[in-house]
């Protein structure tokens, strides 16, 4: 029995590494692509976008269609006039919606990009992730690949990359744009943290692969005794994302840390002295940044995924920024946008939106220190865009202090925004000065959430949004490139949720339109005087 399980796992390992050394041969394929797409020259490609997300905390077949259709702004890549652009959504998304976005694309005939436009759907309204429903429909993939014409000039663009978008990349015979599986660890919570050591970025005192409530327990002990001024620490799970996997621990309160310990120094117990506040408690009653997560199932997950315990950073002026970057396939590290991100939920770490640029007062300190994680990806091997979570503190008049927070290997919530001004404006941004202009000279700016939203937005359908922003003058504005994009336009029946993103000229144009947008949308929900009588 012994030598045929041995034998099975051979097989198995050979089979892996002859996957590994095809897809190496496919990603071989984008340096060439990638030269040709920088000459800025007509040559003929396909991109297919599968934008498939795999995420615990999306428990609603209508969200995950709603963030398959955030990168719609995509189509705006059929203004190269030989492209062909292949999106594959769970359901069908209406013809409306494609109207609107061909429609914003600046010199092209929309039906011309719409005859270079497909959207085969497996209408698979589940809440798996969308790349697990092509897998298992092989005559759907078939036809995708039908619509291929030259495999050596097409790439795959997903969301995030699992090793299901590596075998959807391999059954289709193209490369993916983005960080190869393998490479996965790097950007768990744990990874994240060897990463700043290693490469000397700031970030907050913690401890890395904690895998039990002890180790955790532990940990804490420890960095109480590093810094004994510790108020709150945070739990992050390391795959968590968006805020999602993150517990807050609350520490004020407790004994000094050398009476934490029996001489044998392990944790007193709940039968010491009355009146004395445990480490133990505290654990149990951390606040969770998602609903509906209990101590007990927060402690499996966190002994099945492991996590790290690290100090919550806060001061009296707290923000939290972020950099996007991106390590083309011939290994240049780009610097493509700083942010200041809108953050809620219970502890304000759950990710709402973002105002683009991030403030200039800390934009290059934040910059200079994605800068050194950049260089150690793509020394790597790492290609594709990715984000770097900060946070930035400082006290009354004096400088900000810059902590790296996490490593996002994948495209996140400011990646489409961003994308949405450049492909609009042709605008480029300078990491130098922290600054987005256009050709014509003018600095552009803009506010942008995936959380718009009210009960009473249900009653909206795409359609009557698109008729209240042109009524209200608020639909993007080629000519003075400023006003509102839509996205996941489809969420508005079920969840009264849309997506927007306001353009203006200066930080507080775009926040007023931004604001007068919702404004708007309230208004036009209200309920009419006759219903209320």
């Amino acid at each position: 029995m012994r030598k045929d399980l041995g034998s099975l796992f051979m097989s198995d390992s050979k089979l892996a590494s002859d996957s590994q050394a095809e897809f190496d041969r496919l990603q071989k394929k984008l340096v060439p692509l990638w030269k040709s797409i920088e000459r800025f020259n007509q040559d003929p490609q396909t991109i297919v976008v599968v934008p498939s997300m795999s995420i615990d905390a999306i428990d609603s077949g209508a969200v995950i269609q709603a963030y398959e259709e955030r990168f719609l702004f995509l189509l705006l890549l059929l203004r190269q006039p030989r492209a062909r652009l292949i999106y594959v959504t769970s359901r069908t998304i209406l013809p409306s919606i494609i109207d609107y976005y061909l429609d914003l694309l600046p010199g092209v005939i929309p039906s011309h990009a719409r005859q270079r436009l497909f959207l085969p759907s497996p209408m698979d309204g589940s809440v798996r992730s969308l790349s697990e429903k092509l897998l298992e429909r092989p005559r759907l993939i078939d036809r995708i690949r039908s619509l291929i014409i030259d495999p050596d000039r097409a790439h795959l663009v997903p969301f995030n990359t699992t090793n299901r978008e590596k075998e959807l990349a391999l059954q289709l015979g193209i490369p993916m744009y983005g960080a190869d599986p393998k490479f996965f660890p790097l950007g768990t919570k744990s990874g994240c943290r060897r990463i700043f050591m290693e490469e000397n970025v700031p970030h907050p005192v913690g401890r890395e692969n904690i895998g039990s409530k002890e180790e955790l327990a532990d940990a804490i002990v420890e960095l109480r005794a590093m810094k004994p001024s510790l108020k709150q620490v945070m739990v992050k799970l390391n795959e968590g994302v968006s805020g999602e996997g993150n517990a807050v621990i609350d520490l004020t309160g407790l004994l000094p840390v050398d009476e934490d310990r029996g001489r044998d120094g392990a944790l007193r117990r709940p039968d010491a002295p009355a009146g004395r506040l445990y480490l133990d408690e505290r654990l149990r009653s951390m606040q969770f940044e998602s609903h509906g997560v209990t101590y007990e199932s927060y402690m499996k997950k966190l002994q099945e995924r492991k996590g790290v315990v690290e100090e919550r950073i806060i001061g009296e002026e707290f923000r939290s920024p972020s950099v996007q970057l991106r390590i083309t396939p011939l290994g240049k590290v780009e610097l493509l946008s700083t942010h200041d991100q809108l953050l809620g939920g219970p502890s304000g770490q759950s990710y709402l939106g973002c105002v683009f640029p991030a403030d200039t007062a800390y934009a290059g300190l934040i910059t200079q220190e994605a800068a050194k994680v950049g260089r150690r990806l793509a020394k790597e091997g790492v290609i594709g865009r990715f984000a770097l979570d900060f946070v930035v503190v400082r006290a009354k008049n004096e400088t900000w202090e810059p902590y790296a927070i996490e490593i996002n290997l994948r495209k996140g919530g400011t990646t489409h925004p961003f994308l949405t001004l450049q492909f609009l404006t042709d605008g480029t941004y300078d990491p130098e000065t922290g600054i987005f202009t256009a050709p014509n000279g003018q600095q552009k700016f803009f506010v942008a959430s995936d959380h718009v939203e009210s009960p009473r937005y249900r009653t909206l359908t795409p359609d009557d949004l698109f008729d209240i922003v042109v009524r209200h003058n608020l639909h993007f504005n080629q000519t003075r490139q400023t006003g509102v994009v839509f996205h996941m336009m489809s969420a508005l029946g079920e969840l009264g949720r849309t997506g927007l993103t306001a353009v203006g000229n200066s930080d507080h144009d775009a926040k007023a339109t931004y604001d007068r947008a919702v404004a708007v949308l309230d208004e036009e929900t209200r309920a009419p005087a006759w219903l209320k009588r």
